[in-house]
């Protein structure tokens, strides 16, 4: 199962998202389920970041999403966004 979210922040928030997107990134890669886990930024937009994730199945990326620091980094993250968050999930086809 792989995840791409697509996230801008706000330009007075977005070294304050930065932090958060590290912070989380580091922990979850320390789960057992993750496959790979990689914060970009926009070189174009320092606002803009992607996070590209691959779990070892659905119900893995599902437990991960209930976590602490899965639900720390949302309920802190969030409010900095200038737009909502564009997450979607993707099944290798090919």
């Amino acid at each position: 199962m792989k995840v791409i979210l697509h996230l801008t922040a706000r330009p007075d928030t977005a070294d304050k998202l930065k932090a958060i997107l590290l912070q989380v990134a580091k922990q979850s890669r320390s789960e057992k389920d993750c496959i790979s886990y990689q914060v970009l930024q926009n070189a174009a937009d320092p606002c803009s970041f992607t996070l590209l994730e691959e779990w070892t199945s659905e119900p893995a990326l599902d437990h991960h999403m209930t976590l602490p620091h899965v639900q720390r980094a949302l309920a802190e993250g969030v409010p900095l966004l200038a737009k909502d968050l564009d997450a979607r999930r993707f099944l290798t086809i090919g």
